[in-house]
């Protein structure tokens, strides 16, 4: 379970990507109401900077938490999310720049980028939810894409050369139902 949660090596399927950002989405606005419910309560005790920062570091938690989930779908594309996660980031805080310094560039007077940045978020996030995984079903299983077995000549008269060659092997010959003991 850890590993789903820490898992920046892992990979994370089409619509296993979806249905965990879905349940983060919901688990996110309910935390939210929770929390904005319990800060009304307290409102009138704290002042409203001290109420800032737990949804603050709500927010924060919910950043890291999307950033795990792409990073996995990106790696399972066969991305490298090292690469392309800051890229993408770097590509937004530019375009917020050049939307912010040049208006005339903006997508209109009240938003805060630009129509490319805005189609290349939409290109990255259609990337997420619907390119195809990028491994093999070798890698997927865990096993080496190449061979590390010895060649024929190498290798003893009696061994059977796999795993599966050598319990066919067992099977064929009759010892399927007897017992070592």
């Amino acid at each position: 379970m850890l590993g789903f949660i820490f898992g920046f090596n892992m990979r994370l399927g089409r619509l296993q990507y979806f249905l965990a950002s879905l349940g983060l989405g919901v688990a996110f606005v309910v935390l939210a109401v929770v929390m904005i419910m319990g800060l009304a309560a307290v409102g009138g005790q704290k002042p409203s900077l001290a109420m800032t920062w737990p949804i603050l570091a709500m927010i924060g938690l919910f950043v890291i938490a999307n950033l795990m989930l792409q990073a996995m779908r990106f790696r399972d594309i066969g991305w490298d999310p090292v690469c392309v996660i800051p890229a993408w980031i770097a590509i937004m805080v530019l375009d917020y720049v050049i939307a912010g310094r040049f208006p005339e560039y903006a997508a209109s007077s009240s938003h805060h980028g630009t129509w490319v940045g805005g189609l290349i978020n939409l290109g990255l996030s259609v990337a997420l939810l619907f390119f195809p995984s990028g491994a093999d079903d070798a890698q997927m299983s865990g096993a080496s894409p190449v061979s590390h077995a010895p060649s024929a000549s190498f290798r003893s008269p009696r061994s059977a050369g796999s795993a599966t060659e050598a319990g066919l092997a067992r099977i064929t010959s009759g010892d399927a139902g007897r017992r070592g003991w």
